[in-house]
């Protein structure tokens, strides 16, 4: 079974930066699409990136475009979330899911991708505050 564990989170000043990885075992990540979710503080859990499995379809939502970049490092089984002049709006869990699928995705979310996550972490905390 894929298991993913979720790192690189804490506390940082407004302004500053975390890289979130999202490390993989039990299955190489090479047939996997990758999505970052994020669930702030009395807030629903929203789509925050994902990407695909050969890295050509990536997707952004509004709030994190232009500061956040997702990669992947198929070779050390892991993602990553490199997350840039953070505010405090960014504050929240944030988790790793995967869905095992070579599909690009046609649409402007991850959408594409819900179907058939079915691996999650357990989340990684950050808090963004002076």
């Amino acid at each position: 079974q894929l298991k993913l564990v979720e790192s690189g989170g804490g506390l940082v000043h407004p302004g500053g930066s975390l890289r979130l990885s999202c490390a993989a075992s039990g299955y190489s990540l090479d047939y996997y699409a990758i999505a970052w979710f994020r669930q702030g503080p009395g807030k629903e859990r929203e789509e925050v990136s994902c990407i695909s499995a050969s890295s050509k379809s990536i997707r952004y939502t509004d709030a994190v475009k232009g500061r956040f970049t997702i990669s992947r490092d198929n070779a050390k089984n892991t993602v990553y979330l490199q997350m840039n002049n953070l505010a405090p709006e960014d504050t929240a869990t944030y988790y790793c899911a995967a869905t095992a699928t070579l599909n690009e995705l046609s649409g402007s979310s991850c959408r594409g991708y819900y179907y058939g996550m079915d691996s999650w972490g357990k989340g990684t905390l950050v808090t963004v505050s002076a």
